[in-house]
């Protein structure tokens, strides 16, 4: 039984994405594009200091945030991180990426990348950042990658002291009517360019929330969020002409002029339910700033890129979630928002402790017993990717160890959709490259050339079935 449910998992995969355009890959083989254009210092710690900031044990308390060095350099801010995303992913990047068999990253962002969203009085980010996004796109388009656009830092702060969220604060402020809204904004925003964009062609996912605080009874409208996301999702997809049932109810040709009165008309004849008032909202306050997007990146938007797709390949983008597994007290389940395909991540780190004791043996029992898939799958969570893992530990692990503890993930985590390594690469001198840069993963022979192939593929044979395994979420 245990080999069938993974396999079920896959099949699930397949039927839901058979007659989609620009799906997801049959199994995912990723990394994220960690500290590109969302930076977390932790990750390049002499370039942060290079580039004005600072290296202290609380984050909130020094320059070690976007928003705190974009506050601390308000003049020259955006020349700072021009530098940082221009060099950080380029070409050589890309091409190392296909080399190593790599179909899929999955890229964190900041909601500042929609500059309008920003509130300049109190909030500080560096502008800019779309036109990088736009050219990293076109590389991996090229190179035949495809892409997960991960909302990583969200509007008012959804974690506590974390450099990922953009803005170290232990009062995060995400989870109210107005920060939720601004979120559904930045959701239309992206699907329209995910529709039509040329360079988005490879985007198949847009993830609604990264690592949301975990506790549910601290993130109040968290799940009604969620369907108000897909319903954006959707309702964006059927402004613009996608070929969906809830489009049926338009006419003509979409185009800039008449996306305000196709609004107005399938608000007033919704047959799914998805223009709910938090929708029509979002959706109208998006409206100018694609026309401000647009005229950023110098394009002219075609809306025949959707409607001249015949429907059984027509690109319906898969809204994503932190799976079920990741809250406790009683989370929503993520499986009641899907309107059309829906993907589920999981995230799995054994160096923050609370998952195996730390040492090698326990870790190998652990991660060989653990049937997380298998719950999702139960809770309907499928398909299911692990969308950040790594190497690191609580201990000091040898060469001979971090090849087995590659393996041993690498086995349980591919068996949903797949898995996305954290990260691509971590400056060289940082303590954390040798076991979180796939790049030296690679180089130090831990992680295979191959992604789908292992050093030893019994690696978990000796550890499975032992009396006192973990099975901790």
């Amino acid at each position: 039984m245990q080999l069938l449910v993974p396999l079920l998992s896959i099949l699930a995969f397949s039927r839901t994405t058979a007659a989609q355009a620009n799906a997801p890959p049959s199994k995912i083989y990723g990394v994220n594009l960690g500290s590109w254009l969302l930076l977390e210092p932790w990750m390049l710690p002499n370039e942060w200091e290079r580039m004005g900031g600072q290296t202290c044990a609380d984050c909130s308390t020094c320059i070690a945030s976007e928003f705190a060095l974009a506050a601390a350099y308000p003049d020259d801010v955006d020349e700072r991180f021009a530098g940082h995303w221009s060099t950080w992913f380029t070409q050589q990047d890309v091409n190392q990426l296909q080399d190593a068999g790599i179909n899929t990253v999955r890229i964190p962002l900041g909601y500042w990348i929609v500059e309008p969203l920003v509130d300049r009085e109190i909030e500080h980010y560096p502008r800019g950042g779309i036109k990088y996004l736009v050219n990293g796109l076109n590389m991996l388009r090229k190179a035949g990658i495809r892409v997960i656009l991960d909302h990583h830092a969200l509007p008012g702060v959804q974690a506590v002291n974390q450099m990922f969220t953009g803005n170290c604060t232990n009062t995060p402020q995400f989870y109210t009517d107005y920060n939720y809204g601004r979120a559904l904004i930045w959701t239309a925003v992206m699907t329209f360019l995910t529709q039509l964009h040329p360079d988005f062609e490879s985007v198949f996912s847009i993830e609604a929330v990264n690592e949301p605080l975990m506790n549910a009874t601290r993130t109040p409208g968290l799940g009604e969020f969620g369907k108000n996301f897909v319903r954006t999702v959707r309702a964006m997809e059927c402004l613009i002409g996608v070929n969906v049932l809830a489009c049926q109810v338009l006419q003509g040709m979409p185009n800039a002029a008449n996306l305000p009165e196709r609004l107005i008309e399938a608000s007033a004849t919704d047959a799914l339910g998805l223009f709910s008032p938090p929708v029509v909202e979002a959706l109208t306050q998006s409206l100018p700033m694609l026309s401000y997007i647009a005229q950023e990146l110098e394009w002219v938007v075609d809306f025949t890129a959707c409607r001249d797709r015949p429907l059984i390949t027509t690109k319906l983008v898969f809204p994503s979630f932190m799976d079920i597994l990741w809250q406790y007290n009683d989370p929503a389940n993520p499986l009641d928002a899907a309107i059309g395909p829906q993907a589920y991540d999981h995230h799995l780190y054994y160096n923050f402790g609370g998952v195996a004791a730390p040492d090698p043996e326990a870790y190998m029992r652990d991660i060989c017993s653990r049937n997380d898939t298998q719950k999702d799958v139960l809770a309907g969570n499928t398909p299911l990717w692990y969308g950040e893992w790594a190497l690191s530990t609580q201990f000091n692990a040898t060469d001979d160890f971090l090849i087995k503890w590659a393996d041993a993930q690498k086995l349980m985590y591919s068996q949903g959709a797949g898995w996305l390594f954290w990260s691509l690469k971590i400056e060289s001198t940082s303590p954390y490259a040798r076991q979180m840069s796939y790049f030296e993963g690679l180089e130090r022979g831990y992680l295979t050339k191959d992604p789908a192939q292992f050093h030893d593929p019994n690696v978990c044979v000796p550890y499975r079935n032992s009396s006192d395994s973990s099975t901790t979420s």
